[in-house]
This record gives C-alpha cells, structure tokens and sequence, in this order.
C-alpha cells in the first residue's frame, strides 16, 4: 500500500487511516495531542467502533500522508490502545445540557471565524 510521503505531526489530518504493523486498520484519526510548551509530540485520539481511543507517542512508527503505523499487531491493539474520558464523562455526553453548550460553543466558534 502506497502511504504517502512521511510529513510532522502538525501536518497530520482528522480522519486519516491508522494501521496496526500487520496492515489491520484500527481507526481514523480524530485529533493529535501534543505538549504545546515544549513541542512534543503526546499522541493520537482515534475514532474507532469501540469509541475514542487514545494511541501514545512511543507506538506510532510512522506518520504519513494518508495512513498513521502503529509498531504493534492488530491482535495487540487493546493492550496499547487506552480508552478516552470518564465514567462520568460517557454518561453525561448526551444530555440536553452537554448537547445546548455544545451548540453553543460552536455558535461562539462561527462567530469567531466569522469576525
């Protein structure tokens, strides 16, 4: 499979594929985490079936146009992958209020990018 040239982290967009080292794909990228104060590199959220996933810095082999490497198998991908938010946070995600203040945020976001 044909992956793209390897590019940054910065460079890397939501939705492009991650594999695990023996080709399975596990998800698509969601956001990138990164340490701001010092530029590092933290990890990745991913999209998965199961839900967010987060995949550490140290398991990413390789960043490329369009695919994300993990340098472990598929058959592994729960020992490495970490799942993302609270118990609380899972609950309270689609609650009137949760679903009001995210509509909200991005009205104030539209406006913003509108100015």
């Amino acid at each position: 499979m044909d992956d793209g040239h390897a590019i940054s982290y910065h460079a890397l967009r939501r939705g492009t594929v991650v594999r695990s080292s023996d080709g399975v794909e596990l998800g698509k990228v969601r956001r990138v985490e990164e340490e701001q104060r010092a530029n590092i590199f933290d990890g990745i959220v991913l999209e998965t079936p199961q839900g967010q996933r987060f995949l550490d810095a140290p398991e990413v082999a390789h960043i490329a146009e369009r695919a994300v490497i993990t340098t472990f198998p598929a058959a592994e991908a729960d020992r490495y992958l970490a799942e993302v938010g609270s118990r609380l946070a899972k609950r309270a995600k689609n609650t009137t209020t949760a679903r009001r203040a995210k509509r909200f945020g991005r009205g104030l976001r539209d406006r913003w990018n509108r100015r």
